[in-house]
């Protein structure tokens, strides 16, 4: 006999407050409308971030965004911008933000436990003066991702601490993974040698640019 699955109980937004408290003014006081310059510092420093968007039913997406340090502008101190880089050319992030202009973004630096934090609204340019800026090896961006920023705050670092994101000894856990070969050829159930696939990504990868 099969059960159905069960949904676990909805909290109410009331419940939670009650449970959680209120945060300290000193928490709510560190949110910025701006880019100062130790945000601007950190974006500077920064390889990686994640982006979240959602469409206009508010269904959401979070993509992955990675380049060398820095390679998110500040156009000034209320405006950010991203480069468009070679990808899956799925293009959600594009698609949401063509129904609905909110944006997050957490930006990391490696080693450093704190995650900078920007909410906004976006759209997407091909201004010339803009993509210029995010030229890479010769290359720029045909497209890229303008960030009007209403707020921007450090997050702190207990995620990162309780995860162990930085210790060295946490790649240990890779080693336990599938191959994206393997899990390719799997989920596609096509009868390829999951190495063969693996090449093919790998080859794919160095054509980052």
């Amino acid at each position: 006999m099969t059960h159905a699955p069960t949904r676990p109980r909805r909290v109410s937004p009331k419940e939670v407050l009650a449970r959680l408290g209120q945060p300290e003014p000193m928490i709510r006081a560190k949110v910025k409308d701006r880019i100062d310059g130790y945000f601007r510092h950190f974006i500077a420093h920064s390889p990686f971030l994640m982006m979240a968007t959602a469409d206009a039913a508010g269904r959401a997406d979070c993509s992955p965004r990675g380049d060398y340090p820095g390679f998110v502008k500040v156009l000034d101190e209320h405006t950010l911008a991203l480069p468009d880089r070679p990808g899956n050319k799925i293009a959600d992030s594009f698609r949401n933000l063509a129904e609905n202009d909110g944006v997050g973004l957490c930006f990391l630096v490696p080693g450093v436990r704190e995650v900078l934090r920007v909410n906004g609204s976006g759209y997407v340019t091909d201004e010339p003066d803009v993509l210029v800026r995010m030229r890479t090896e010769a290359k720029q961006p045909e497209l890229a991702i303008v960030v009007e920023v209403a707020e921007a705050y450090f997050h702190c670092g207990r995620a990162l601490i309780r995860s162990r994101l930085w210790d060295p000894a946490s790649q240990a856990l890779a080693e336990g993974m599938p191959s994206l070969g393997e899990i390719a050829a799997a989920q596609f159930g096509v009868d390829v040698d999951p190495g063969l696939l693996e090449q093919v990504l790998e080859d794919g990868y160095r054509k980052l640019y």
